[in-house]
Order: C-alpha cells, then structure tokens, then sequence
C-alpha cells in the first residue's frame, strides 16, 4: 500500500477556477474503489502503487481532454516497505 500526492495545474482554460478539475479527479479515484483526501493544494490516494500511476495518468489526461493547453502535474509518492501505510495511519501518528 502506497500513498499518492497528486496536484494538477491546467493551463489555457480560460477559467481560474479548479473545482471542476478536482471533481473529475476524485471522480476517476471513486471510479477505482481507492480512498482519497482532497486537501486545499492536493489530492492523496490510498492505494496499490501500479494502480495508483494509472489513475494519476487518466487524471492527468483528462485535463488534456478538457481542452487544457497545457497540464503541470506534480506526483509525490510514499511507498514503505517495512510496516503498513495508509492514510488513517499517518494521520493517526500526527495526532498522537
């Protein structure tokens, strides 16, 4: 299990706004059964490391559909191997 910070900045859309941009990520995220939180400036997915690169791509490329004349997408990844991590986790230590 892997965690997937996912930020997109669609470019030439004539809109300054981003709430459509989010509301068709976290749809692609539902699409595929994974947890998520939406933040002010990210989204972070839950998931299986391969599936979380193929959803960060049809994100990504939705917003090339969209008609985006440019997309900046930044993807940072915590991937442990030695002990279980999941967003309720990392939260979790926070808090403690």
């Amino acid at each position: 299990m892997a965690l997937l910070e996912i930020s997109v900045v669609p470019v030439g859309t004539g809109s300054e706004s981003f709430s459509g941009d989010v509301e068709r990520a976290v749809s692609v995220i539902e699409q595929n059964g994974l947890k998520y939180q939406v933040t002010p400036t990210a989204t972070i997915i839950e998931g299986d490391i391969d599936k979380l690169f193929d959803v960060a791509q049809v994100i990504h490329l939705n917003e090339i559909k969209n008609n985006a004349k440019r997309v900046v997408t930044s993807i940072k990844i915590d991937d442990r191997t030695d002990e279980p991590l999941t967003l309720d986790r990392q939260v979790d230590h926070v808090d403690e």
